[in-house]
């Protein structure tokens, strides 16, 4: 079984920079697509990034060109770059990954395409 830990969350200004990461353990994702979504106080999850198995990425256009995802398969691990951070991208973020059914080149955008779920780390950003 697959277990997801994000770290790398805090307080920040707006305008600075912060990396996530999101450390499986229990079996290698480096074929697993991997996610990184979002939930605001009051407001549904949304999608942040994706990768897909073969390293193709997506965004959503909210963080386009400010927000990079990543993976580290010898860590294990998959990252988020945020920089130019905005007050409106406070939330907490959380790593998904998808473990079956997984198409090489396809970057998954929906919550409920994903199947293992971290719990979680608090971004927020001060204005």
């Amino acid at each position: 079984q697959v277990q997801l830990v994000e770290s790398g969350g805090g307080l920040v200004q707006a305008g600075g920079s912060l990396r996530l990461s999101c450390a499986a353990s229990g079996r290698t994702v480096s074929r697993y697509a991997m996610g990184w979504f979002r939930q605001a106080p009051g407001k549904e999850r949304e999608f942040v990034a994706g990768i897909s198995w073969s390293d193709r990425t997506g965004y959503a256009d909210s963080v386009k060109g400010r927000f990079t995802i990543a993976r580290d398969n010898a860590k294990n691990t998959v990252y988020l770059q945020m920089n130019s951070l905005k007050p409106d991208d406070t939330a907490v973020y959380y790593c998904a990954a998808r473990s079956s059914g997984v198409r090489i080149s396809y970057v998954y955008l929906e919550d409920d395409e994903y199947d293992i779920w971290g719990q979680g780390t608090q971004v927020t950003v001060s204005s």
